[in-house]
């Protein structure tokens, strides 16, 4: 008797009770909530073919009670490809693996409270056959960066593919070119996962964050110093394939964590961008 096919490979959870509600009702209400309370987003300026939504966003990925109003302004930018956008690519750092490669999961399935959310398998293993990205499970078993995006994404985009990949410490032009394989119509969006300065006091921080988000609104890719944002590998990568297309870079929100908590003596800075 032949075998069946293999059960899916399931990425479980790692953070949830943590950085987001476990509970779904409660991680489903927050959501809502956070983007329900986010500025509108006008739509980018009329191209040749003009989107409605941004071909990228770059997001923070703290908790949510520090950083989720700043994510939502971001992802509220993309409510309007809701049926249009059928794949995310997350881009973003590995805190506890060290890496210099661009480490993809292989997982079939990725789980979160709001119920699974596939893999793109196929763009996957595209990026393999190219030898833009390896395969590094270890990287992905309890790295924060990329699943707190995912709440975010089941409940504005639904039941979409992602690809998650986390940079290492690689040049600029190789994250370009992979976003360039995998970032094709208006079918697919990316987003980047960096928060920006880390434990300055609050005036420090704001002046820091604020050089960060000169240099990313003019897509200069060296312009982000590399103590400037913990995702600044994917983040120097993304600003690469935008000037390269000519994508222009708005900010929608910038913030510290010291606004949350009232905590002004060592802050993290956050930002929300909308490239289009």
């Amino acid at each position: 008797m032949s075998e069946g096919p293999a059960p899916p490979r399931v990425r479980q959870a790692a953070v949830a009770g943590q950085f987001y509600p476990a509970d779904a009702v409660e991680l489903r209400a927050t959501v809502r909530g956070l983007l329900a309370a986010a500025a509108p987003v006008p739509p980018p300026k009329p191209r040749a073919r003009p989107l409605q939504y941004p071909k990228a966003i770059i997001v923070p990925h703290a908790a949510y009670r520090y950083s989720g109003p700043v994510a939502a302004s971001a992802y509220r930018a993309l409510r309007p490809g809701r049926g249009r956008i059928e794949r995310v690519v997350l881009l973003g750092p590995a805190h506890q693996v060290p890496l210099r490669t661009i480490a993809a999961s292989s997982a079939d399935l990725w789980e979160t409270p709001l119920g699974p959310l596939r893999i793109d398998t196929a763009g996957r293993d595209a990026l393999l056959d190219a030898d833009l990205v390896t395969l590094d499970d270890l990287a992905h078993e309890g790295e924060h960066s990329l699943e707190v995006q995912l709440p975010f994404i089941r409940t504005l985009l639904g039941q979409v593919q992602v690809l998650p990949l986390l940079v290492g410490e690689v040049a600029a032009v190789r994250v370009a070119k992979l976003l360039e394989t995998v970032w094709t119509g208006p079918e697919s969006v990316a987003v980047v996962s960096t928060d920006l300065s880390h434990y300055h006091d609050q005036v420090t921080a704001q002046r820091l964050d604020r050089e960060t988000a000169t240099a990313i609104c003019a897509c200069d890719p060296s312009g982000v110093a590399g103590d400037r944002a913990c995702g600044v590998y994917a983040l120097r990568g993304l600003l690469e394939a935008a000037r390269r297309h000519s994508l222009a870079v708005r900010l929608l929100d910038m913030r510290t964590s010291g606004d949350a908590s009232g905590d002004l003596t060592r802050v993290v800075g956050y930002g929300a961008f909308a490239l289009g």
